[in-house]
């Protein structure tokens, strides 16, 4: 018989957690996740406000750079903004167990985070060329050539050291929007950014938290 894989380790910081903290310890985690001395885990955070720039970042695209700090990352993709309000969840799991493909992973993150928004009733939808998750807008104007506004709710950027991936996803349940317009984010100047309660939806972080717990193991199955 195949055997199950057990499910990651869960764990939720409360406050906020400063970002080079948390890139240290995700480091160590996927270090001894490697090395077999760790499980697997899913770490769900939020950060104060901040900046970080991902390995494909453009100097251009950081329009306030004295608003918040701003941290060099090693995940990909290009800024993107943390902070209250957004549930940021590190992603440390073994790839290699997880069939040594990096683009099914991160098809796999995708598909997690639309199948979390579903709880909700939110039709999370990918686009071509574009990275994160995005919804469509019809309760706004659309834009200049008629097509219907689209916003983003969520990103990802990861990176995997010796197919153990860190970093990850980060979810807009009711972040200060504003924040976002000291960057470019994800290098797209046409759309614009959402989040849950932005969309009218009485949604708290423990509400994404549950979500998130409850579509992993339909998405990353054993």
């Amino acid at each position: 018989m195949r055997q199950v894989k057990p499910m990651p380790e869960w764990i939720t910081s409360t406050g906020l957690t400063a970002y080079d903290d948390a890139v240290a310890q995700m480091e160590a985690r996927a270090a001894a996740i490697r090395a077999g001395t760790a499980p697997e885990a899913i770490w769900l955070v939020e950060h104060p406000p901040l900046y970080t720039a991902g390995t494909s970042a453009k100097p251009e695209d950081l329009t306030d750079p004295d608003r918040f700090p701003v941290h060099q990352s090693k995940r990909g993709g290009q800024y993107t903004y943390h902070g209250p309000g957004q549930r940021v969840a590190y992603v440390m799991l073994d790839v290699a167990e997880r069939g040594h493909d990096v683009r099914k992973f991160v098809h796999d993150l995708e598909t997690w985070i639309i199948a979390a928004l579903d709880q909700f009733n939110v039709k999370g939808e990918i686009r071509e060329g574009r990275v994160g998750v995005w919804v469509t807008r019809p309760d706004l104007p659309p834009n200049a050539d008629g097509s219907p506004r689209e916003d983003k709710i969520a990103a990802l950027g990861i990176r995997i050291r010796k197919w153990v991936s860190f970093h990850g996803l980060s979810i807009n349940v009711e972040p200060d929007l504003e924040h976002f317009t000291g960057i470019v984010p994800c290098g797209i100047t046409e759309h614009g950014v959402t989040s849950l309660v932005d969309l009218g939806l009485p949604v708290t972080m423990e509400d994404v938290d549950v979500a998130l717990k409850t579509t992993f193991t339909n998405v990353f199955k054993a």
